[in-house]
């Protein structure tokens, strides 16, 4: 159990060119009004559906919590945008995966008012910091579930120098690497062979993306090891959580640590990773 929310402000995100989610915002505003709470939306989400809206950043400075309805995608754009606000997020499943956004519509009522009773429970996902450092310039970016560097067409090669706090360990080459967060191990990861790890864990794994060597294999490090990673020969691609791009250049350098504060996902207390993890991967199932 959970002490109840203090919730004055609910701030409402939509996944983008989704306007059949109007029903579903109205729905989570008539239950939240209904506890006297004030529910804004996102200025995007708002033209997209025909109502007035906040700008991104007013909203989440003014939310006690943060509501986003549609799939995995929207909430882990919404952790990574609103990164520097640290608000509790809550995720309603308008998807088809749903690992992380557990809310059916159906459940949107009564969960609110468990929302208000202490029947809830808030899970803290590590997520990464990475500072791309070029030319005296750097640019920080947050990761909730990897970061991947990969090859910039698929006629080429990349060759990714791996140190851990400062000290050379790795060369990969291949098709690039990918370094996940626990939450993230079932995403890219999984699909590049990597292990699927507790999303609780505090660690990162780095997964090589068709190696061309046998001997490469993934690695799983504590989080508090710095992973600086350099592709001295090529250029490359820097991708965070699939949804956004940077160049990689000969010059350039990647840090990549902890975040020093994780993701606040808000979920049924009686959720259960490993039965999610059981039904999303069909563990167990005759076929």
């Amino acid at each position: 159990m959970g002490e109840p929310l203090s919730i004055r402000t609910v701030g409402v995100l939509l996944r983008p060119s989704t306007p059949e989610l109007k029903s579903l915002f109205f729905r989570v505003k008539k239950a939240f009004e209904a506890k006297g709470t004030e529910v804004a939306i996102e200025a995007i989400s708002a033209g997209m559906i025909g109502v007035l809206g906040q700008e991104f950043d007013t909203l989440c400075q003014r939310s006690d919590l943060l509501v986003c309805i549609g799939g995995d995608g929207t909430l882990i754009s919404l952790a990574r945008r609103s990164y520097a606000w640290h608000k509790p997020i809550l995720g309603i499943n308008a998807g088809t995966l749903g690992f992380l956004t557990d809310i059916n519509p159906d459940e949107i009522e009564s969960f609110v008012d468990k929302l208000y009773g202490g029947e809830f429970r808030i899970d803290e996902r590590m997520m990464m910091e990475a500072r791309l450092q070029r030319e005296g310039d750097q640019t920080v970016m947050f990761a909730f579930n990897d970061i991947v560097i990969s090859r910039p067409s698929i006629s080429k090669m990349v060759n990714v120098d791996a140190y851990i706090d400062k000290k050379w360990f790795n060369t990969y080459f291949g098709d690039g690497l990918i370094v996940s967060t626990p939450t993230g191990s079932t995403a890219y990861n999984l699909a590049a062979g990597g292990p699927v790890t507790f999303p609780l864990t505090d660690a990162f794994i780095l997964t090589p993306i068709c190696p061309h060597s046998l001997t490469q294999r993934p690695l799983v490090i504590p989080a508090d090891f710095e992973i600086e990673l350099k592709t001295p020969e090529k250029e490359s691609l820097v991708i965070v959580d699939g949804q956004e791009q940077y160049d990689f250049g000969p010059e350039d350098t990647l840090i990549i640590r902890k975040a020093a504060v994780g993701a606040r996902l808000v979920h049924r207390i009686e959720r259960n990773y490993f039965d999610v993890l059981r039904e999303k991967l069909s563990w167990g199932q005759m076929r």
